[in-house]
């Protein structure tokens, strides 16, 4: 659990607006203090050293987190990157027809 930043207002587009220290990645998982999904960086824009975070909730009620501090959740959901299955033998293309 890392400290995003306090929450300053809900916007009417939808979104928490939030103020860091530093830049998360986008998608990942915003939580409150008792580890409550919130919901997830959707974008990162303002100033470089302290940037506005735009966070998509998740929850039913956003506004009353306007106030709260808020966190990015560092526990990986999954193991290490998903990789697509290769298969060894290629699949044989059939022969062109021949006009004539």
């Amino acid at each position: 659990m890392k400290r995003l930043g306090k929450v300053s207002h809900y916007a009417k587009q939808g979104f928490l607006i939030l103020r860091s220290d530093w830049v998360p990645s986008l998608n990942d998982r915003v939580i409150d203090k008792e580890l409550t999904v919130v919901g997830t960086v959707k974008d990162v824009f303002g100033p470089v050293r302290t940037p506005y975070i735009a966070v998509k909730p998740k929850v039913k009620n956003p506004g009353r987190y306007v106030g709260e501090v808020l966190y990015v959740d560092v526990r990986k959901s999954r193991s290490g990157p998903r990789r697509k299955s290769t298969k060894k033998g290629k699949k044989k293309r059939p022969a062109p027809r021949r006009r004539g």
